[in-house]
């Protein structure tokens, strides 16, 4: 059954829904994204639905986030689909700015998270995770949740959004979400549908090693020799360019230190097939 769901495309609109909300005493769930929705979005939704009584969705996307060379104009749109989708999966409110509505003016007040923005994919889009906090702190000032709900396929940016919360004291938790991923195993991520069939079948390769990398924990092998082998595992395959393949702690996201029993580590990786890049992970505790 279709929720009946409406779509605000104006700040001002969408405060008066929340604060009515609030009025009744409803608690507020969020999931901010950048649309071209897939199961993995719509896997937040549910989430929301079970633990809030408003779901509230936006799809910005958000031209902070973005390096001059990156695929802003190109990143998929399709607003008609995406509300249809968040329809039938839930959504109370869907919030649809425009980028004037979010930014009438060039913003001159950034967020900067420092340390956990540094590595994977700090290091690569330097400038990025400004953007993501910036964008995020932002969407929560306008809709003031309970809770947020983010995917973990981006395990660094919910590192840096929850590293934010705490110290800024927001009063919003942060809920983090598994990966959903396809048949095969590929992560759904909106921009798999640039690959090509031979980029698609080659990027099953990032799912492969992260499995085999899992295996390799449990059997007790060095951090360094796991990286060594998913680095050949991925440079085997001839349309892969790796970005980084990196063995942090997390959420922290610092080198793992020498006593690794006890510690959560996570295992990114970033590859590009062609022009697109694609990320992945698996987060795990050592025993």
């Amino acid at each position: 059954m279709i929720q009946t769901m409406l779509q605000l495309s104006t700040i001002e609109e969408l405060r008066i829904h929340i604060k009515a909300a609030r009025q009744q005493g409803k608690k507020i769930g969020f999931v901010p994204t950048m649309g071209f929705l897939h199961e993995g979005h719509l896997s937040l939704v549910k989430a929301a639905r079970e633990k809030c009584d408003l779901v509230v969705m936006s799809i910005f996307v958000n031209p902070l986030q973005f390096g001059p060379n990156e695929d802003f104009e190109r990143y998929p749109r399709d607003i008609e689909r995406d509300s249809k989708m968040a329809a039938e999966a839930g959504v109370d409110l869907l919030f649809t700015p425009s980028v004037e509505e979010m930014y009438p003016k060039p913003i001159l007040t950034t967020v900067s998270v420092a340390n956990v923005t540094t590595p994977l994919c700090g290091a690569s889009r330097p400038g990025h995770f400004d953007g993501v906090s910036t964008v995020v702190l932002k969407l929560f000032s306008i809709v003031q949740p309970d809770c947020a709900f983010f995917g973990q396929k981006d395990a660094q940016q919910v590192a840096v959004v929850t590293q934010m919360v705490q110290d800024l004291s927001i009063p919003v938790e942060v809920i983090p979400c598994p990966i959903v991923r396809e048949a095969d195993g590929l992560a759904m991520s909106s921009r798999n549908v640039y690959l090509s069939a031979e980029e698609r079948a080659q990027a099953l390769v990032l799912s492969q090693s992260l499995q085999q990398a899992s295996a390799w924990l449990k059997e007790g092998r060095p951090l360094d020799e796991i990286k060594q082998r998913i680095k050949q595992m991925i440079a085997d395959k001839p349309l892969a360019e790796i970005d980084y393949v990196e063995i942090l702690r997390y959420p922290e996201l610092q080198p793992v230190e020498n006593e690794v029993s006890g510690q959560t580590i996570i295992v990114a990786l970033a590859v590009r097939f062609g022009k697109t890049r694609l990320i992945d992970n698996l987060i795990a505790e050592i025993r």
